[in-house]
């Protein structure tokens, strides 16, 4: 080991999936030297994750990635009709309006976020997290592979393998970010603890290349699922047909027996499957790439250890369904870089890096716990078609038939129909568990009030809140030049303090704060006459606060302290929260600095 060749740098990432691209991309926005590694040649070959939900587009917007993301995704109103049928060309056995874009629930979206849920699948999105990465300034290396790590009070040496020249070397990190995927090798290595269960289930992937538009156009939808009775793999012969872009790319999935291990996946076998998912076998079909997966049950319950954090897939591993994967992958990441960022530059103490777990394990739990328990929404349907009872194929097709007849039994089954794929609206519409998330730890002043209660169910609808520890609320503010969302006043690896008029000693506490810590606070003050205006009184209802109150917004848009008036002492009040959150007092952080 002696004689390898050795690296230095702030932070080593493995892996260049949305959470490994997305941490790279924020600590170099944040001025942190980091490299990012990749065992193989490329970013993802397969669309894989897709779904990309607000609070991800949010991330993307502090990055500046928005728009350029916005150019290769499919916009949300191409994504809505989820439909269920016996083949795209033949029956349809009923839609659900999903991703927001029932009229009852489009409100609820576009109140929630400036911006909008797409879909951008993961091969598209990465490349463009890399690519921002490496303009700022990280070292990114492909053909790359991680072997093992040996980490001391003062930094993680790992060694890696060159695969193009077939060489080891090490690189010497003051911290490591382990993002490499539900077969974590980091997690493995530094024994970070698991609950719940690998390899469920059996599912097939195979993308082709098919021009389906005359099935598909009229009804534009990211998911198609397909029930076919009697098909020889995958039990009941339950299918999914999902649009990678409109509307000639796709994705189908389906199912295999787990217990006998994955089969031989060639391109007619591929093809033989897409043209019954398709229901029309003249159609040409080209496979691109075929691949297997199972599906899990499993998140950590801690996801560090000294020096190395796991992120992403590692540390929640789960079904597709809710599409939850990418998007807690990239909110991971944003949790965490910046608490990386202020302890690198001694800012912080390390005690902020603790935060990391406390608040994210329960967020890998709950999406992990979510998505499974959306695997539920599928028996009912298949009950009301009469598919669970049925002794053959022959009597499945049947039953499923006997809901066209006139009859009082066919009309109770087409009920029973309606209302269980109507039942199924959480494995689509679950804004919530998207953008609900309450962090309680050390960064988070409490402000003493109590725990706010649910007005509509917690998993399906946002809720806004200025409590500490909920995201910032988003309204629009207006300005000479146009309007501008509470959120984009906050965020780029910056806090930000928002008050109102009367609240103006909120401005000069900041700036005392931000020069005792060495630390950048933007200020805001909203109100009529001020650079940003509140005409429509939306901000005054959400904040919490009075007009001289104050909110301390963190870099990674959570509220971090809430002032419900000007407080006698403001510079004292603000400064102690600051200092609760960065674990550190301005003494120590004045120190620190010299």
């Amino acid at each position: 080991m002696a004689n390898l060749q050795f690296y230095e740098t702030d932070v080593l990432i493995v892996g260049t999936g949305p959470a490994g691209a997305s941490a790279a991309a924020l600590l170099s926005t944040y001025g942190v030297n980091n490299m990012l590694i990749n065992k193989f040649g490329w970013t993802a070959r397969t669309p894989r994750a897709h779904i990309t939900n607000q609070r991800t587009m949010e991330v993307l917007r502090d990055l500046g990635l928005e728009d350029e993301c916005l150019l290769y995704a499919v916009s949300n109103d191409l994504m809505g009709e989820n439909t269920f049928c016996t083949s795209l060309a033949d029956d349809e056995l009923g839609r659900i309006k999903t991703w927001g874009t029932h009229p009852n629930r489009a409100a609820d979206y576009e109140l929630a976020s400036p911006t909008q849920m797409c879909d951008l699948p993961q091969n598209l999105l990465e490349p463009i997290l890399v690519k921002r990465a490496a303009i700022l300034g990280t070292k990114v290396r492909f053909d790359t592979e991680y072997l093992s790590l040996e980490q001391d009070a003062d930094g993680v040496t790992a060694t890696l393998l060159d695969r193009l020249t077939g060489t080891k070397f090490q690189v010497r990190a003051k911290y490591l970010i382990g993002a490499d995927g539900a077969n974590s090798r980091v997690l493995e290595d530094i024994g970070l603890p698991l609950e719940g269960e690998m390899g469920k289930s059996g599912s097939i992937n195979m993308v082709f290349e098919a021009d389906l538009s005359k099935y598909v156009a009229h009804r534009p939808s990211v998911l198609y699922w397909v029930i076919q009775p009697g098909s020889a793999v995958g039990g009941l012969g339950i299918g999914v047909v999902r649009m990678v872009r409109p509307w000639n790319k796709w994705l189908a999935i389906w199912g295999y027996e787990v217990d006998q291990g994955p089969p031989e996946v060639t391109d007619e076998f591929a093809t033989s499957i897409v043209h019954k998912l398709v229901g029309d076998e003249t159609i040409d079909v080209k496979i691109e790439r075929t691949s297997t997966w199972t599906v899990n049950d499993m998140y950590a319950t801690d996801l560090s250890k000294g020096r190395v954090f796991c992120a992403g897939d590692a540390i929640h591993r789960h079904p597709p369904t809710n599409g939850l994967g990418s998007n807690t992958s990239i909110q991971d990441s944003f949790n965490l870089a910046w608490k990386l960022a202020l302890v690198l530059k001694g800012k912080a103490s390390e005690s902020l890096l603790d935060t990391y777990s406390t608040e994210r394990a329960p967020v890998a739990q709950q999406i992990v716990q979510r998505a499974n328990k959306s695997l539920g929404a599928f028996p009912p349907i298949a009950k009301a078609l009469g598919l669970m009872d049925a002794k053959n194929p022959e009597e499945m097709r049947a039953n499923m038939a006997a809901r066209k007849n006139a009859t009082p039994e066919a009309e109770m089954q087409r009920e029973a129909l309606r209302k269980a794929i109507l039942e199924s609206d959480p494995v689509y519409n679950c804004h919530g568990v998207e953008l609900n998330q309450r962090y309680s730890s050390s960064a988070i002043v409490a402000d003493g009030s109590k725990s706010e209660p649910w007005q509509r169910d917690e998993e399906l609808f946002h809720q806004a809140s200025s409590r500490p520890g909920a995201p910032v609320p988003h309204v629009w503010l207006h300005t000479t030049f146009g309007k501008v969302s509470s959120k984009d006043l906050c965020g780029r690896g910056r806090f930000t303090v928002l008050t109102g008029i009367g609240g103006e000693a909120w401005v000069e506490a900041a700036k005392a704060a931000a020069e005792a810590h060495g630390i950048e606070i933007d200020t805001y003050v909203i109100g009529p006459g001020k650079a940003y205006q509140d005409p429509y009184g939306d901000f005054a209802d959400v904040r919490g606060t009075s007009d001289s109150g104050a909110l301390l917004i963190r870099p990674d848009f959570h509220v971090a302290y809430r002032a419900q008036s000007l407080a006698e002492n403001a510079t004292q009040e603000l400064g102690n929260a600051i200092g609760q959150i960065l674990g550190m007092d301005a003494g120590t952080a004045k120190a620190a600095a010299e």
